[in-house]
């Protein structure tokens, strides 16, 4: 007869079996999963490396092609705007370099630069709207009339383009030297503009801008800065408001223009100033511009085309 202790360890015995065929048949699961993890890690890294390698490919393409692109730019734009005048207006964010770099350009293309002024944080900042609408309403010349607006960029655009923009009609100035000076003095002592370079009066206006603004105030930026560039647009023979692709977002000064039609109608807009392609653009945009055509160009999706056809 077997006794119950012997039952015991035979019970024993069998859980014991069972529990080192689970430790054993765990072992062998877990190195067939630790050995498709590192399969799967060494392809992604494979994968990761080769992205890399393609990553530097296209870099490398890239710049040469931008490098390309700068050495035939001169030739390319040469004679597009001969004698034409031409004042620059740079917003807040615009790189330096970008700008220098348009201003090469445009020179190359036989433009004179008549002016360049550059727009400060507090020009295009909500924070001071009030103040510049009342500076601006004190800044108007003798006979001048303001727009028909209370938004900020369009009264400082009924400003600005007068004093920047020759008459359509007669070629001649729209403001007296003394309200000019006095004007922009104005502007310089409130802290909305900077003058470059002494302005007269010219037959455009080039205004740059490069990132969007930061934080929730972006679309304000953006907003007063398009309705700005509009404005001016409307005081003399054409205007063209160019940036990175950055500021074609819906959130961007070039953005805002695009979804507004009745801006767009009129105002050129062109998104890739960062780029020896996107300065030419400019150029051809401009010299479309005092043909009284406007067009939409560059590299984003919203662009009309990367250049102005022939018809400008």
């Amino acid at each position: 007869m077997i006794s119950p202790r012997h039952h015991v360890i035979s019970i024993a015995a069998v859980f014991l079996a069972l529990a080192l065929g689970v430790i054993l048949g765990s072992t062998s699961v877990s190195e067939r999963l630790l050995s498709g993890v590192q399969g799967d890690r060494d392809a992604l890294r494979g994968q990761v490396d080769q992205l890399r390698v393609e990553q530097a490919d296209l870099r490398g393409k890239l710049e040469n092609a931008d490098r390309f692109g700068n050495a035939i730019a001169p030739a390319a734009v040469r004679g597009q705007l001969t004698g034409k005048p031409v004042v620059l207006l740079a917003g807040p964010t615009t790189a330096p370099e970008q700008r220098d770099a348009v201003k090469q350009l445009l020179s190359s293309s036989g433009a004179n630069i008549t002016g360049e002024l550059q727009l400060t944080e507090g020009f295009t900042g909500p924070d001071r709207a009030d103040q510049l609408r009342r500076v601006v309403t004190e800044l108007m010349p003798a006979g001048a009339q303001l727009p028909v607006s209370a938004d900020p960029g369009t009264l400082a655009g009924g400003l600005v383009g007068p004093l920047v923009l020759q008459d359509p009609r007669t070629g001649q100035p729209q403001a007296s030297d003394e309200e000019r000076a006095a004007a922009l003095t104005g502007l310089t002592t409130g802290g909305f503009v900077n003058v470059v370079q002494e302005v007269r009066p010219a037959q455009a206006v080039v205004i740059l801008t490069g990132e969007r603004a930061a934080g929730e105030r972006a679309q304000d930026h953006a907003a007063m800065l398009a309705r700005f560039a509009a404005q001016v647009d409307r005081s003399g023979a054409g205007a063209v408001l160019a940036g990175t692709a950055d500021s074609a977002q819906d959130t961007g000064p070039v953005g805002f223009v695009r979804s507004d039609g009745a801006i767009a109608s009129a105002l050129s807009t062109v998104d890739n100033i960062d780029t020896a392609a996107g300065r030419v653009a400019l150029v051809m945009a401009v010299r479309e511009q005092l043909g009284q055509q406007a067009g939409h160009y560059g590299a984003v999706a919203s662009a009309q085309s990367p250049l102005p056809s022939s018809r400008g």
